[in-house]
């Protein structure tokens, strides 16, 4: 296939930019074409050019909004898809999800929009949720197909009435393996903990400093990576906290799976998410994982056998949560196991990619059916319907799978048990 992935900005990566860079990366090593339509120069472009993916810069496909530069924006991905020429588009980010899928039905090509979480999601500020709600309905009816990286994100879109059922399908975010160095010793001390995240209104690093901060008598470090607005304000609260010391702020940056494995602990504390990769980065690792029990995490963490799950903004719990992390390394150790055999089951790129690819052949499939659209059949491979003996024996290797996964969970939750004398 030829694919086209728009996506906004080019300025910082996020989870969407590092979705975009994975797949497009493994789909070009299985023989397809991929080009990254995307808003300026930056990191992103950077990181797209030493992995060898081609990618096609517009200067008008940024954050910002205004009608001018949305119009020119939209003129110039109707133009790089032009000339393109993909059989499928695949949109990500609100921006470029939006202008991506008008300028797809515009030149008759299948077009998926992923959302990485949605912008209405409850924690965001009431007036824009609002808008985004009435934006996300007017864009749907463009989208062949709506891929949500929870199931949570696909409840939240059919409760709010944004897609019909039958258009929406979850398929959660899947992390490429790191080699064994990159792997953590959870059992260490002292503690060193460790949040990535952008230091911006979606994160509550305040809540997490000021959990830490009574806690000052115990041996732990915590690393904060990332970067944004909030950062400075962050560092004053650290200091006037009598934690100055103990925490460290390194901005943003590109080896994480070193800091990672550094770590014996890792939190992730906001106020809204959709299905973060931070924690499935985390896992991968073999931390044990504190994180906010918010939007779609709970899809990839189970309370106390992955890790800990705490309600939005509980200091007093996050509080409880870390001391028993820090003070008890078994814990650690048996919390991080779990975390790791849980991405291995479920949260790998071979698996996200595999269920992708399959979303992928049905919408060109259907397009064809209806004399819509621009995929080869003969160019997807064998099993490219959504229906017939293939698509049952895939719902049965997934029915076997599913039972396996069950079946390796509740031993999950026998060995955290023993750990914790429960």
């Amino acid at each position: 296939m030829r694919i086209a992935y728009v996506i906004t900005r080019s300025d910082s990566i996020g989870g969407a930019h590092v979705h975009v860079r994975d797949l497009a990366q493994s789909l070009r090593g299985l023989g397809h074409e991929v080009v990254v339509v995307t808003g300026g120069l930056g990191p992103f472009t950077d990181e797209l050019a030493s992995n060898g993916i081609p990618y096609v810069a517009l200067p008008h496909l940024c954050r910002a909004i205004h009608p001018a530069d949305e119009a020119r924006a939209l003129y110039e991905i109707r133009s790089a898809l032009q000339h393109i020429r993909p059989q499928l588009i695949s949109t990500h980010s609100s921006k470029a999800g939006w202008l991506g899928r008008l300028a797809a039905w515009s030149l008759g090509i299948p077009v998926i929009f992923t959302a990485h979480g949605w912008s209405f999601t409850p924690g965001v500020p009431v007036d824009a949720a609002r808008i985004y709600r009435w934006a996300e309905r007017l864009a749907a009816p463009f989208a062949d197909r709506i891929i949500t990286v929870s199931h949570y994100d696909r409840y939240l879109a059919l409760r709010h009435g944004i897609a019909d059922e039958s258009k929406i399908v979850t398929i959660h975010n899947g992390m490429p393996d790191v080699a064994p160095y990159h792997r953590a010793a959870p059992g260490r001390d002292p503690v060193r903990l460790v949040m990535v995240a952008r230091f911006e209104e979606q994160k509550d690093h305040g809540t997490l400093l000021r959990a830490l901060a009574p806690l000052a008598d115990l041996a732990w470090e915590l690393d904060l990576i990332g970067d944004g607005p909030l950062r400075s304000a962050m560092e004053q609260l650290a200091a006037e906290l009598g934690i100055g010391d103990r925490v460290h702020f390194w901005g943003a940056q590109r080896d994480v799976a070193s800091r990672l494995a550094a770590a014996q602990v890792f939190s992730l504390c906001s106020h809204w998410e959709g299905f973060p990769r931070s924690i499935l980065e985390a896992m991968r690792a073999g931390l044990p994982v504190l994180a906010t029990d918010v939007g779609g995490v709970r899809e990839s963490l189970e309370d106390g056998v992955d890790g800990f799950l705490v309600p939005r903004g509980d200091e007093e719990l996050i509080r409880l949560r870390l001391q028993q992390l820090i003070m008890y390394p078994e814990l650690r150790v048996c919390l991080g196991e779990n975390a790791r055999a849980r991405y291995e089951e479920e949260f790998t790129l071979e698996r996200t990619l595999e269920r992708t690819v399959a979303v992928y052949r049905e919408v060109v499939a259907e397009r064809q059916r209806l004399g819509n659209g621009r995929g080869s059949l003969g160019e997807l491979g064998a099993g490219s319907g959504a229906r017939g003996p293939a698509s049952e024996r895939r719902r049965a290797e997934r029915r076997t799978r599913d039972d396996r996964r069950g079946a390796l969970g509740r031993d999950r939750r026998q060995r955290t048990a023993v750990a914790t004398g429960e």
